[in-house]
């Protein structure tokens, strides 16, 4: 099946190739129910984490012959429906400088949190665990590169709450190298069931601050954690001021003001797990 004996798809408007680009858009991504994927660690990754593909678009002449052909028939050994393309056509779906052969299509999942039956569905969570819950996030590749952090250091979910950049767009599934696949998303219109999950599980609700709360987090870091991040431009948001149980800064020893959300993110969460003394 990417043997290359299928018929070749050579036009960029053969429809399903049209479809496929627009999952590059958000609305696109929203009414099919799908994005599309390239790379093969991040193909690998969606497999082995069980995500479902609809189809693949395999370019032989661009396809390493051992990896690229072996994913792609993984793909399809999972139900995708392998097309095979020309570069032509390949780069025209691939956003790489240099496409690897094979881009592929997957569902779009996650928890959508509801005010009704809020916690159904929910991932587990120990008592010493952790939650990243992220605040209205905009820049995909802060959030690609917040998930990938939180599923390294073990985290237990990352909350997205609305409206925040798409997990989907292409930016922030590269970022997140393959993360989106494994660590559990949970999306949030309403903070209050979000927090009063958090509350329930015995969470502490740790907001980062650029300029308020225990430096380092020595204490507030202990135990279970709903680590929270704010906006990029705006900081924490002022419906979140009642929910937030301790803030946590970072020392700032030169001329910088804040720092990007993600490394902020990073550090806290690192900073976290060392607290937890398991590795």
């Amino acid at each position: 099946m990417a043997d290359g004996s299928s018929p070749i798809i050579t036009s960029r408007r053969n429809p399903r190739v049209v479809e496929a680009r627009k999952l590059a858009q958000r609305k696109h991504r929203a009414q099919q129910g799908r994005f599309l994927v390239e790379g093969l660690q991040l193909l690998r990754m969606g497999v082995d984490a069980g995500a479902r593909p609809r189809e693949a678009f395999f370019c032989p002449e661009l396809a390493d012959d051992g990896p690229g052909r072996e994913i792609a028939d993984s793909l399809a050994d999972v139900g995708a429906d392998v097309l095979v393309v020309s570069p032509h056509v390949m780069s025209a779906l691939a956003e790489r400088d240099a496409p690897q052969g094979l881009v592929a299509s997957f569902d779009t999942f996650g928890i959508e949190l509801k005010a009704v039956a809020p916690h159904s569905g929910l991932p587990s969570v120990s008592s010493d665990g952790l939650v990243v819950v992220l605040d209205r996030l905009q820049d995909p590749g802060n959030l690609g590169t917040l998930i990938r952090t939180a599923d390294a250091v073990g985290a237990s979910a990352v909350a997205l709450i609305e409206p925040s950049v798409d997990p989907f767009e292409p930016k922030a599934v590269r970022g997140s190298m393959g993360s989106v696949f494994t660590i559990p998303l949970i999306r949030a219109d309403d903070v209050r069931p979000l927090f009063e999950w958090i509350s329930a599980l015995g969470l502490r609700a740790v907001a980062a601050d650029a300029h308020e709360g225990e430096a380092w987090g020595d204490t507030a870091l202990e135990g279970g954690v709903a680590l929270v991040l704010g906006n990029e431009a705006r900081g924490l948001s002022g419906d979140l001021a009642t929910l937030i149980d301790a803030r946590v800064r970072l020392p700032m020893a030169g001329g910088a003001e804040s720092l990007n959300v993600a490394v902020a993110g990073g550090v806290l969460m690192y900073a976290w797990l060392r607290r937890r003394a398991v590795v």
